[in-house]
């Protein structure tokens, strides 16, 4: 089954993502930060990673970008996921290289329906 990353530093959030996720049979892993993130990328890669935009430190934005311009995570799918609504919010989320943008509070039909079309695994 696929492995799903969740960024996400608000605990009820990655807690949401996390339970609805695995109600649907996927496995997730969480990180709390931006530098988690990269460190748990270096020892595994998932199918997908679902990313909040609002982050300490680096923002998902800059993560989603970074991560779209290394070799080993380009073709990794990114969900953002931000109570960040706006049109722009979207628009630039898609610009830095997101497969899809969601906002909070989740809809978690639509996390599972967005995320089994995108994960390969």
């Amino acid at each position: 089954m696929s492995t799903v990353l969740i960024v996400e530093d608000t605990l009820t959030e990655a807690e949401i993502i996390t339970s609805t996720l695995k109600g649907a049979g996927f496995t997730t892993v969480v990180a709390k930060s931006s530098e988690d993130a990269k460190t748990m990328l270096a020892q595994q890669k998932p199918d997908l990673i679902v990313m909040d935009v609002v982050l300490p430190g680096e923002s998902g934005f800059e993560l989603c970008r970074e991560l779209k311009e290394k070799p080993e995570t380009k073709d990794i799918p990114i969900v953002m996921c931000s109570t960040k609504s706006g049109e722009m919010d979207k628009f630039w989320g898609m610009k830095q290289g997101a497969s899809s943008y969601l906002t909070k509070p989740i809809d978690p039909a639509e996390l599972v329906r967005t995320v089994k079309l995108l994960a390969k695994g």
